[in-house]
Formats: C-alpha cells, sequence, structure tokens
C-alpha cells in the first residue's frame, strides 16, 4: 500500500494540506497527517486540525512526504532540522517529496532545489536560492514536486497519486474538477 505523510506545521495553508489528503484517501492510499511539533495543529485561517500522530523524526516508512505551504507554516517547516534531514533521507533513498506554495523555502533549505525546475507562490522564488524557477502550476522534476498555491491544489494531488501508481486523473473525472 502506498503511504503518504502530510507534515502540519502551526500556520500552514488549511486547502493545501486537506485537499491532498481527501483525495490520497480516496485514491485508498494510507495518508497521514504529522503534526510538527503537537497532535492539534492551527492552520492559518484558525482551523485547528487533529493530525494522525506526532512526528518522531521518522519518515522513512512513507514513499511521499507532502509540505504543505502558509505563513508562518513554511517557515516552521524549514526550520526543523529533523525536517531537513528526512526529506534529504527519503530523495537519496528513492522517495518522493512535494511541496506546494511557500513550502519550497524548506526543499531550498534541504538542498533539494539545486540544479532542479520548481514552482511556487508567485513572488516567493526570491526566497529560494537555488533551482529553477518556472510558472507552471505544478512541476515534477525527478522526485521533487512542486505547486503554485491553494488555487492548485488540487491539479497538484491529483498529480501526486498519478506519479504513486493511483488513478488520479478518474479521481478528477468523479469529482468534478474538470469537464
Amino acid at each position: 500500500m502506498v503511504k503518504v505523510a502530510v507534515m502540519l506545521a502551526n500556520g500552514f495553508e488549511e486547502i493545501e494540506a486537506l485537499a491532498p489528503v481527501d483525495i490520497f484517501r480516496r485514491a485508498d492510499f494510507q495518508c497521514d497527517m504529522i503534526g510538527l511539533t503537537s497532535i492539534r495543529v492551527e492552520g492559518s485561517h484558525a482551523i485547528k486540525v487533529e493530525a494522525d500522530s506526532l512526528f518522531d523524526g521518522d519518515l522513512s516508512q512513507y514513499d511521499l512526504i507532502v509540505l504543505p505551504g502558509g505563513m508562518p507554516g513554511s517557515i516552521n517547516l524549514r526550520d526543523d532540522d529533523r525536517l531537513i534531514a528526512e526529506l534529504q533521507k527519503a530523495v537519496a533513498n528513492g522517495k518522493r517529496v512535494a511541496a506546494i506554495c511557500a513550502a519550497p523555502i524548506v526543499l531550498d533549505r534541504a538542498g533539494l532545489l539545486a540544479g532542479r525546475r520548481y514552482t511556487c507562490f508567485p513572488g516567493k522564488e526570491a526566497d529560494v536560492a537555488s533551482g529553477i524557477h518556472v510558472e507552471n502550476n505544478v512541476v515534477v522534476d525527478g522526485p521533487i514536486i512542486t505547486s503554485r498555491g491553494a488555487g492548485t491544489s488540487l491539479d497538484f494531488a491529483y498529480k501526486l497519486v498519478d506519479l504513486l501508481g493511483g488513478d488520479g486523473q478518474g479521481l478528477a473525472r468523479v469529482m468534478v474538477h474538470k469537464n
């Protein structure tokens, strides 16, 4: 079974976390919401979410790690040394890492964007020191997948399902995402 970790830090963008969680679960993937520092996490629009578990420093069992954007959620993810180490290990071990909106700053700190194409929230590329910024809604460059923001959350999630061997486009049709 495909296993996905969606990392939640206080100040995360709710739609960028919860829309993918919903899509992954519809795809019959095991999707765990993991609180970075607590089980009860508050999003950037004051929506409180109860994570499935608390980050214990080990994400090795996951096929994909998803980093929602939002502020200060992305900064909180970026500044966690344990998470940075796990992202580096994941990519080194052939796993995928995905970030949306402002969260590519986390990938940048982890050194995962060097020489890779990525996208992010408009203007946030100024905070990314490496990588090749493009303005597509979703960008796949090897094991790194990025997306622009809240409005691209569903396209991001469907693409991730497809990349993990599911039928994201079938889900998009069933959910009447695009006709």
